[in-house]
């Protein structure tokens, strides 16, 4: 394993290209509904092209709504962030998906970087569970001392390949890709946190934790 060596150009490159990956089927999804809208006339196919419109249209907005809280400044220096609006946002990746979510946390505002790695574990969580399943997210504590359980069950559930170490800042080959970026991104966020993560898996089940150090 080798040190990520990654300069500040780099990292945002690399961030901005996984939100476009993030978005860019369901905006595609609305265009190809729009070009049925002008070219079908049949009566079944534009309800069906207006249904796709509605529900990809609700899937981005729901994607970026996450991003911006995930990757983006939400705020000044020293921001915090409610815990029922990082909720609002993590619920929204799961409309009309294949993953049942629920979470459990106080009410409370927590540090901005605390709650952009706990939205950055819910989306590791997602990888770990490819057949689809359940995610339970249960937060605990206050904003000076708090731990994250994120628990992802599903058929052939799996750690994330190189997660681990990507959360530690390395990788085989000291470079990192798009597809990368967001496991070395939440460890960046990790470390500037004070928080430790580990992963564990039992079965069919995936935990990943996040304490204070």
């Amino acid at each position: 394993m080798a040190t990520i060596s990654l300069d500040s150009l780099d990292l945002a490159a690399l961030l901005c290209s996984r939100v476009c990956h993030d978005v860019i089927s369901p905006v595609g999804a609305i265009v190809n509904g729009l070009e049925v809208l002008e070219d079908d006339s049949d009566a079944s196919m534009r309800d069906f092209a207006l249904d796709l419109i509605q529900k990809s249209a609700r899937q981005a907005s729901a994607r970026l709504q996450f991003a911006r809280l995930a990757f983006g400044a939400a705020g000044s220096a020293g921001a915090s962030i409610d815990l029922g609006d990082a909720e609002q946002v993590a619920r929204g990746l799961f409309l009309d998906d294949k993953i049942s979510f629920s979470w459990s946390s106080p009410r409370l505002l927590f540090p901005k970087n605390r709650v952009k790695l706990l939205l950055n574990l819910i989306m590791i969580a997602t990888t770990a569970i490819p057949r689809g399943g359940s995610i339970a997210v249960t937060v605990t504590g206050d904003a000076e001392a708090c731990a994250f359980t994120i628990l992802a069950k599903g058929l052939n559930a799996r750690i994330p390949v190189h997660a681990e170490a990507l959360l530690g800042g390395n990788s085989e080959s000291g470079t990192v890709d798009a597809h990368g970026i967001q496991a070395y991104y939440a460890g960046m966020v990790a470390r500037a946190s004070n928080m430790n993560v580990s992963f564990s898996i039992d079965g069919d089940e995936v935990t990943i934790k996040a304490a204070t150090a």
